[in-house]
């Protein structure tokens, strides 16, 4: 698994605001606890909220805003893809500009609290892969609102190609990777999907009602 990705993962396990112990994490991941040391130390840099030390365990914390203006998480979102964009571009000066508009951005926010579907600063890796999965959204958007279901074309991170018929329930951003959650009817079960690894996404004349247990709110990061 790349560090990207079990970064990524991290984020995942934290999301549920409860202790984990670096070695059950470690174990999760089948890597070693001075692994996860270093890769919270990395997201501790990154801006991301990790509370927490060596031996005892690590946490996230909540809520966030941005002085001295409050942001919405829809502003906050356009606000960090406008500078992905721009850091994606070729003219040197725009993309020196969009990572030091991000630094500073970033400096400001408070590191109190973080609220979920926000923004998780991966500063090491700025603008990685920012724009890949963008085409998708406005169709995973209009599912999500008239619950509509979606056949999607899914890449596993080992490569595997996957087809998945899904009901789309929720997008999230997490600094520079968008994900989302849905109840696929392959697995039976929740699934969380990253956005830029979705090769297609084709809405499905079926629609659905919500059911106990398959809603957004019967959904844990543990399922």
């Amino acid at each position: 698994m790349r560090r990207t990705d079990r970064l990524f993962e991290i984020i995942q396990i934290l999301r549920d605001g409860k202790l984990h112990r670096a070695q059950d994490i470690a174990d999760r991941l089948e890597v070693s606890v001075r692994t996860i040391y270093r890769d919270m130390d990395t997201l501790v840099a990154s801006g991301v909220p990790v509370e927490g030390e060596r031996g005892v365990g690590y946490m996230v914390r909540e809520a966030i805003t941005l002085p001295p203006l409050t942001l919405t998480v829809e502003e906050l979102e356009a606000l960090h893809l406008g500078m992905a964009i721009v850091g994606e571009a070729a003219d040197l000066e725009l993309k020196q500009a969009a990572q030091s508009l991000a630094s500073k951005v970033d400096a400001v926010l408070p590191t109190e609290t973080i609220s979920e579907a926000e923004q998780w600063k991966f500063a090491v890796y700025p603008f990685a892969n920012a724009t890949r999965g963008f085409a998708h959204m406005p169709v995973l958007r209009a599912a999500i609102k008239a619950r509509q279901k979606l056949r999607l074309s899914y890449r596993r991170l080992d490569g595997t190609l996957t087809n998945r018929v899904i009901r789309p329930l929720h997008m999230e951003y997490w600094g520079r990777v968008w994900t989302l959650t849905g109840w696929c009817e392959l697995r039976e079960g929740f699934r969380v999907f990253r956005v830029d690894l979705i090769e297609t996404a084709d809405p499905l004349p079926e629609l659905f009602v919500e059911e106990p247990g398959k809603r957004l709110q019967d959904y844990s990061p543990e399922t």
